[in-house]
């Protein structure tokens, strides 16, 4: 529904710990008009330049707090992520990105809050790897940004 909206376009650049560059982040928003309880959220496929980075390498950051691993999300049970909030997605890639234009590849995985599905015990216990279209919700499809470094 707001696939275009996904990623804030100057938001990509590389980050650094103690001087030494251990990855990236840009900026994401949610594709659901009502927002989700941080637990249901189960990361994102990811694509860069043709090259993928699973779950196990990404942290989210939302409300303030400071990056998350999405294994930590799920107990957040009682923390939203209201529509139209920015929050930053941290993909560990020592070195970072190159300066330049990036191809970027995306699609959120979050958990249906509509009432019960026949999917939802098997994905308590086992939840969809993102990019499979299981759990996509409102990005069936994987969306790709043109993006710049900005640092």
């Amino acid at each position: 529904m707001f696939d275009s909206f996904l990623i804030r376009q100057d938001s990509l650049e590389n980050v650094e710990q103690e001087g030494v560059v251990i990855g990236f982040r840009f900026g994401v928003r949610i594709a659901d008009y009502r927002g989700c309880i941080l637990s249901l959220h189960n990361g994102y496929y990811v694509e860069v330049d043709g090259k993928t980075y699973p779950r196990s390498l990404q942290k989210f950051e939302i409300n303030g707090v400071p990056p998350r691993t999405f294994e930590e999300l799920k107990h957040c049970v009682w923390e939203h992520w209201d529509y139209d909030d920015e929050a930053m997605l941290y993909i560990e890639k020592p070195g970072g990105l190159a300066h330049g234009m990036h191809r970027i590849g995306l699609q959120q995985s979050i958990l249906a809050a509509y009432g019960y599905m026949p999917t939802d015990e098997e994905w308590i216990r086992n939840p969809p790897e993102p990019g499979s279209g299981a759990g996509a919700g409102k990005t069936q499809a994987i969306c790709y940004y043109d993006l710049m470094l900005t640092k």
